[in-house]
């Protein structure tokens, strides 16, 4: 789901909010050869929904910040400076767009130029009714049982990719993808060749920041699938 796109902070040079997974439309050898991720927005037809203002394709910006002394190395891990080794362009969205295309509105805003806000307040699972909560785990099984429309999995590293020429990514859940992206922050640096990997570092939980993003799910799948409302 493109509400999927808020997801931690990865890497210590990211200061902004971070996306690490892949969009359909990206996961492809013509994208990763130009290591250009700009999708085409329908709602005008426009890449990054520019023609709207919504967005603009531009060159991606990473801080030159060092990484931590946990990660003695550079050039090795596909993660280092992210998204550089698969996109150097990508959509930049305007301050209340978001997504991969630029075509949702930021969390928080709603309408069709993302111009009405609106408060939410996350609520303690143990304080739900009980219909409240046979919802919630009606999105949570949706969500397992949904093979995400917007984004895939890498299942192999951009050198096993041929450096891009053979894509290697696979349908998931919904709620898998969100499970994909915290293992792909946490886990081990792979430095090439067969298990020749850093262990000492978790990019997910000793970085600055970290922000879990299980709670989305439900919001996903409710924005696209309303029949979770009945209790599906």
């Amino acid at each position: 789901m493109r509400l999927l796109l808020l997801h931690g902070v990865f890497f210590l040079q990211c200061v902004r909010f971070s996306q690490q997974q892949f969009p359909r439309v990206c996961a492809t050898a013509e994208a990763l050869l130009s290591k250009e991720c700009c999708p085409v927005w329908e709602g005008d037809g426009s890449a990054c929904g520019a023609s709207s203002g919504r967005g603009f394709c531009r060159d991606v910006e990473v801080s030159d910040l060092p990484n931590g002394l946990n990660y003695p190395f550079s050039g090795l891990d596909d993660r280092e400076r992210w998204p550089l080794v698969f996109y150097n362009r990508t959509c930049q969205c305007a301050s209340n767009y978001m997504g991969f295309n630029c075509g949702e509105c930021q969390f928080g805003l709603f309408g069709a130029n993302c111009g009405e806000r609106r408060e939410s307040v996350r609520r303690n699972v143990f304080h739900l009714s009980a219909a409240e909560r046979r919802k919630l785990i009606s999105y949570l099984n949706l969500a397992k049982h949904t093979i995400s429309q917007d984004y895939v999995i890498a299942t192999g590293t951009y050198r096993e990719m041929n450096n891009g020429s053979t894509p290697l990514f696979s349908d998931v859940s919904t709620y898998d993808v969100f499970v994909w992206m915290h293992y792909y922050v946490s886990r081990n640096a792979l430095l090439g060749g067969p298990g020749n990997v850093w262990t000492d570092v978790d990019f997910a939980h000793w970085a600055p920041a970290f922000s879990a993003v299980a709670p989305c799910v439900p919001a996903a799948l409710g924005a696209r699938y309303p029949e979770a409302d009945r209790g599906l």
